[in-house]
């Protein structure tokens, strides 16, 4: 895969814009503030990183990376992304969302919530249950005796295979989570989101956005997705 897209320019996008750059995978990354904002990312990724508006980076490549806060979803251009093969790393977070009666009742999970928001699209839920500081930390070559997986969930096989290819070139191993209405299984406060990845599971609160990382191989993220209990959504905080 030439090039990447990547709308979001956040901790998360701009993650994985370095593992890709690191990867030989051109990138072009747009964020709501334009292109003229990304001048700083721009310089430190390199040549193969280029700042686009949001339509140029819809169109780059074969997948695109959207990272972005669930509200803004509504704001995409109609038909931005149809037929695109999309990497979704998004949450609900009702501090900063505000509440969503659909996700708080648990009549879709989030990544059902996001399919519905763009329709036309093949998208894979992934990146959204690890922390933004650990995804470097962790990337790893294939083979790696160390390496780390991610699940990914997705309502297409072939789908979903492709954004295991592209993970793999980005340091990672893949578990097949399942299909978007089981994506409830990584997302927050879950079995397999975030403080599996901690090198101390038991750190605080407080400190879980410096905490060290610790490799996490597909066995134990196998186990903890299957383990998972459903989290009350709607008694969420954070």
């Amino acid at each position: 895969m030439p090039t990447l897209g990547i709308i979001g320019s956040g901790n998360i996008g701009s993650a994985i814009a370095r593992l890709a750059v690191a990867a030989d995978i051109d990138v072009v990354i747009a964020n709501s503030r334009g292109p003229q904002s990304l001048t700083d990312l721009i310089e430190e990724l390199g040549p193969r990183a280029t700042a686009g508006t949001i339509e140029e980076a819809a169109r780059a490549g074969e997948a695109t990376v959207l990272s972005i806060p669930l509200t803004a979803y509504r704001d995409l251009p109609a038909g931005l992304l149809t037929g695109r093969t999309v990497l979704d790393t998004g949450n609900y977070y009702p501090y900063r969302d505000g509440r969503i009666t659909e996700l708080d009742s648990e009549q879709m999970t989030t990544a059902e919530l996001e399919q519905q928001l763009l329709p036309g699209t093949l998208l894979v839920k992934a990146f959204n249950n690890i922390l933004a500081h650990h995804i470097p930390q962790l990337a790893r070559p294939a083979g790696a005796p160390d390496r780390s997986a991610l699940p990914i969930a997705g309502n297409a096989p072939d789908t979903k295979a492709r954004a295991a290819e592209l993970i793999g070139r980005l340091g990672f191993d893949t578990v097949d989570a399942g299909t978007l209405d089981e994506s409830w299984r990584f997302e927050p406060e879950a079995g397999a989101y975030t403080r599996i990845y901690l090198a101390d599971p038991d750190v605080p609160a407080e400190r879980i956005l410096q905490a060290p990382a610790a490799p996490l191989r597909a066995g134990k993220l196998r186990d903890a997705l299957r383990t998972a209990q459903r989290v009350k959504v709607a008694a969420r905080t954070f």
